[in-house]
């Protein structure tokens, strides 16, 4: 019988995109899950990034301690933005502090003490002689925009509406808010906010106390916030103070009830 055997020059089977000896099943397996999952890693390390960029963009809010040792909630805003509670809370603060009126004048001595005396105010040039603003009021008013004379015209109705008892400790005066609205935004850094406030006027006479309606409709808006330098004077400090929060008061008039509530 002729016996048909395979010569060694015979061709091998057809290998496509393979090199060297060819790889067993499972193997291959392996491989191909681990592409796979590398694969699925990089999607997922995506997906984080992208969920955490979102995060960031929503703006949460972050705990800060301040220097006096509270903390507050802040958040990121746009450099014209303000929040609605610091808004409030710069025309709330403002206003009592160029209303209150109690004549005395604290400091700190070199020891440490706190020292109270009389307050002998501010004068202030009116178109007939002088005026006196105390001298809380004058500090308060640097949150006045110097925009068309707007704080020096303040001050001097100020000084007309203040009286000498105010300098002596026979009359006291405190605003007293009872209602802030929401700010009402009405341009680009700019809100309106109404305030619903009593002033009442103290006396040795009248202890008990006088109050009139004080309903004032506030327009501020938004600046860059100053920063205070180490080594500064006194009233450049004062300045900052009243500045800080990024605001300034550009308008008070009287509050028409009909037409906001």
């Amino acid at each position: 019988m002729l016996q048909t055997t395979k010569s060694k020059n015979s061709k091998q089977p057809l290998r496509l995109l393979s090199s060297g000896q060819s790889v067993s099943n499972p193997i291959a397996i392996v491989a191909v899950s681990s592409l796979a999952l590398s694969a699925l890693s990089f999607l997922i390390q995506i997906a984080n990034y992208g969920a955490t960029s979102n995060l960031a963009r929503k703006e949460a809010p972050s705990l800060v301690q301040l220097v006096d040792g509270n903390t507050v909630n802040v958040k990121a805003l746009d450099s014209k933005e303000r929040s609605a509670e610091v808004i409030k809370k710069f025309v709330s603060d403002s206003m009592v502090k160029l209303f209150n009126w109690d004549g005395l004048m604290q400091s700190t001595s070199r020891d440490g003490e706190v020292v109270t005396k009389p307050d002998l105010g501010v004068q202030i040039k009116l178109a007939k002689g002088t005026g006196r603003v105390t001298t809380k009021a004058w500090e308060a008013a640097f949150a006045l925009t110097e925009k068309e004379d707007f704080r020096a015209s303040f001050l001097k109705k100020l000084a007309e509406l203040t009286p000498p008892g105010a300098f002596n400790g026979s009359i006291q005066t405190s605003l007293i808010p009872r209602y802030v609205s929401e700010p009402r935004k009405i341009g680009s850094g700019k809100w309106q906010v109404d305030v619903v406030a009593t002033l009442v006027t103290f006396s040795k006479e009248n202890n008990a106390g006088s109050g009139i309606a004080f309903n004032k409709t506030v327009t501020v808006q938004s600046i860059s916030t100053p920063q205070s330098p180490p080594d500064t004077t006194d009233i450049a400090q004062k300045i900052y103070q009243a500045r800080r929060s990024g605001l300034e008061i550009t308008e008070i008039i009287d509050l028409d009830l009909q037409n906001n509530h």
